[in-house]
């Protein structure tokens, strides 16, 4: 979190630290109702990465008859709204960051929380933040589930004291690292048995898939390949694949979309970026034959409508979020530059300044990209 007014910051964390407890003592004298929060507010992919696990929940025996709302990220709201409403009550799409230095703000919205009168509220998201932590409290639930985590997304005075509104914080076992494994272990836990998913899925109509997708953008511009490096990719394809080359993305990629389509011949791709809605995005990376793409969401709706991709990849979170595991079909064949500070969780010893990428990105050449690339295409 970045904060600018230190002032209103202040306000915001005596919200979040010293309201919970008044609330937790009002609590006292109400009996739960049979209703179920769960708190997501990460980005696409880690949206996609988690979200099968909401009716899995919803027709497991434990929470049989309970109403199940979502706190959610205002990114995918329509995600939700197109795959997940059948097992939802309520749902609240945020943006999780604008509430930090808010704090009339955050006090409605923890005060509407209370109101709803959850039994239980649970935040499987490994990485927790501080705000979050702070919705799960303001509910002053019965039961609050999440993760011991770690401190890449809240600092260690403000997780020092968020713990103790945690009556159950799950410790991640030795050898479950990648992400749709530490969701699939926190559920299994939760609801008492093991789940029968083995990856994520998006039932979505089948249609034949043709063409070729490239979204060449990230979520955060240092962690995408240079635009002059998918330029020379493109016009590899164009020069022996005799299928559609379509552009997408949303309005992050603008700038690189309209870079590749003003220097590629007339014609030669269908740029089609920030032109869709999300669920159309999914809908297109689901009819496309291949999609190429940074290390985003793309990547794992890729996976979740099965869509061979080649994913090129950094190493922040390496083996976190990818190269998946050998189980998982299609599994994004992955191309990177393994080096010595993987691992980083993206707080990068090189601190790159824009328009400069992260090194293990910069490192990946062209032609190692078209090697991956070449054994999907019909040549």
């Amino acid at each position: 979190m970045h904060i600018q007014n230190r002032n209103l910051f202040r306000l915001t964390r005596f919200v979040l630290l010293k309201l919970p407890k008044l609330f937790a003592f009002f609590a006292r004298f109400r009996k739960p109702a049979t209703r179920l929060l769960i708190i997501k507010t990460d980005a696409i992919g880690d949206y996609i990465l988690f979200r099968n696990f909401i009716e899995l929940t919803a027709k497991s025996e434990k929470y049989k008859g309970y109403k199940i709302d979502l706190i959610g990220n205002q990114l995918w709201h329509g995600v939700t709204a197109t795959w997940d409403a059948p097992f939802l009550y309520q749902t609240y799409f945020v943006k999780p960051n604008s509430f930090y230095e808010a704090p009339l703000k955050t006090l409605r919205f923890g005060w509407r929380l209370f109101l709803n009168n959850y039994d239980t509220v649970l935040q499987p998201t490994y990485t927790r933040t501080f705000i979050t932590d702070g919705f799960a409290a303001l509910t002053a639930a019965r039961e609050i589930v999440g993760y011991i985590s770690d401190n890449e997304g809240i600092v260690p005075r403000y997780k020092s004291k968020t713990d103790r509104f945690y009556t159950t914080k799950m410790v991640l076992p030795t050898g479950v690292y990648f992400e749709f494994h530490r969701n699939k272990f926190f559920f299994d836990t939760v609801l008492g048995q093991p789940l029968n998913v083995k990856q994520p899925y998006i039932d979505i109509q089948a249609v034949a898939k043709k063409g070729i997708a490239i979204l060449p953008g990230a979520g955060e511009y240092r962690r995408g390949w240079e635009r002059q490096k998918f330029l020379q990719l493109i016009e590899r394809l164009i020069a022996v694949a005799d299928e559609p080359i379509y552009l997408i993305g949303g309005p992050g990629e603008k700038d690189n979309g309209d870079y590749l389509h003003a220097n590629l011949p007339a014609g030669s791709v269908v740029n089609l970026i920030n032109t869709t809605t999300l669920p159309q995005l999914i809908e297109s990376i689901a009819a496309c034959r291949l999609l190429i793409s940074n290390e985003t969401g793309a990547t794992h709706i890729a996976v979740a409508t099965k869509t061979p991709s080649v994913c090129i990849l950094g190493g922040g979170h390496f083996e976190r979020f990818a190269p998946y595991p050998q189980d998982v079909h299609p599994a994004p064949a992955c191309v990177f530059e393994k080096m010595p500070c993987y691992y980083c969780n993206w707080d990068c010893i090189y601190k790159p300044q824009k328009p400069d990428n992260y090194p293990c990105i910069a490192a990946i050449e062209v032609e190692k990209v078209w090697q991956a690339v070449k054994p999907f295409l019909a040549l």
